[in-house]
């Protein structure tokens, strides 16, 4: 645990202000499928849309903000901006009469995410060394994924307690939201050294060209990984698939966000130790064997198995991922750098949505994750295929 000893305050302070975020964001999203399909009558489609469009404009959103935060030179201005629209879009679902609403909600929600998200990332390099940022950055994706699974708990207890008033629930969601920025405001602090530079589009010519060719295959490396799986509310229509009660659909996420939590640290302590690019490896192979688990699902237990598989799988890649930008980006160009890797997993990661959306409308669940686990193996096919010169480098050894 020496460490985690050495990581730096503001890493813990974001970390605890991504878990209340987390804790108000997924009581929502992990009732919110169920809630448009057998409340609002929307179909799933619709849901593979939505969900495409919300987590795609947050990835659109984050190149602009991590440019804007190298420009300033400030990054907390912008995450508190990020943070505090994700809470204030929380009453929206409460009050929505109709799939636009939600829409509506779910892309103000999102907007903040990707306001927030290159900044915070870009800050948690900035004050932190090279030797540490694998363990840095999964230390924060713990933290974030503990959130994710005491949302979905919580989300479980309160539809106990309210009789299922899902309106009720998403209201009290808005709490713990507040508290967040709240948290951020008090508890995060930036280096007083981070010096601001001219600024210039994120998509021009010769930013892209700065960003370097290492960056890119970094990018490249994101986009085959984020093409591979699609949004998790599939995983929780495929619990409610399998006849579960509709209070307890959220135990899906639970179950996923466990795996998650428990892995995405020690993963990252162990990458900076030895290298990332087997451990994501590995991750793509895990996530196969989600999918195929998932699309051969007769009962719940195949669910549960599917989504501690998919957990592992985003603790194995996830955090990984960010250290890998953290290491490939020079420091006036880091919020740059988040910004674009988010773009770019935006795009592929609306895609994936849709696909997966359009194959469970037209020919069933099973589909939806067979045609995950083809486009997973095509993606472990496509990184092995790398030149082996220049595929992640190794982190730094630590001190």
């Amino acid at each position: 645990m020496a460490a985690g000893r050495k990581i730096h305050p503001t890493v813990w302070a974001l970390g605890f202000v991504s878990l209340l975020m987390d804790i108000s964001s997924e009581i929502i999203h992990s009732l919110l499928p169920v809630f448009l399909v057998s409340v609002i009558g929307a179909g799933v489609q619709t849901v593979g849309l939505i969900e495409g469009v919300a987590e795609a404009t947050a990835m659109v959103v984050r190149v602009f903000s991590g440019s804007l935060s190298d420009w300033l030179g400030k990054r907390k201005i912008l995450a508190v901006v990020g943070y505090g629209l994700g809470a204030l879009s929380k009453p929206l679902f409460a009050l929505a009469p109709g799939a636009g609403t939600i829409f509506s909600a779910r892309f103000i929600d999102r907007v903040g995410k990707g306001v927030r998200g290159a900044p915070r990332d870009a800050l948690v390099a900035d004050v932190t060394p090279p030797e540490l940022r694998g363990a840095a950055y999964g230390l924060r994706q713990s933290l974030d994924s503990i959130g994710a699974f005491a949302g979905p708990l919580l989300a479980i207890g309160l539809m106990l307690l309210t009789g299922d008033r899902f309106r009720l629930v998403f209201w009290i969601a808005f709490l713990p939201g507040l508290l967040a920025v709240a948290m951020l405001l008090l508890g995060v602090k930036e280096p007083a050294s981070l010096a601001g530079k001219a600024f210039s589009s994120p998509l021009s010519r010769r930013s892209l060209v700065m960003l370097g060719r290492r960056y890119w295959l970094v990018v490249l490396t994101g986009a085959i990984f984020t093409l591979a799986r699609f949004s998790e509310a599939f995983l929780l229509l495929r619990a409610a698939g399998t006849g579960l009660d509709i209070s307890l659909v959220p135990l899906a996420l639970v179950v996923m966000n466990v795996a998650y939590s428990l892995t995405a640290y020690p993963v990252g302590r162990l990458s900076d130790r030895i290298g990332r690019q087997g451990l994501m490896a590995f991750g793509l192979i895990v996530l196969i064997g989600s999918d195929v688990l998932l699309a051969m699902a007769g009962g719940l237990w195949l669910v549960f198995a599917g989504a501690a598989l998919w957990g592992l799988h985003l603790g194995l890649t996830q955090g990984l991922l960010a250290a890998l930008i953290a290491d490939a980006s020079s420091p006036d160009l880091r919020g740059t750098a988040f910004g674009v890797f988010g773009l770019v997993s935006g795009m592929a990661l609306f895609s994936a949505s849709l696909l997966a959306g359009w194959l469970w409308q037209n020919y069933g669940a099973p589909a939806t994750f067979w045609g995950g686990a083809v486009i997973a193996a095509c993606a472990l096919c496509g990184f092995l295929s790398l030149p082996l010169s220049a595929k992640m480098p190794a982190a730094n050894p630590p001190d």
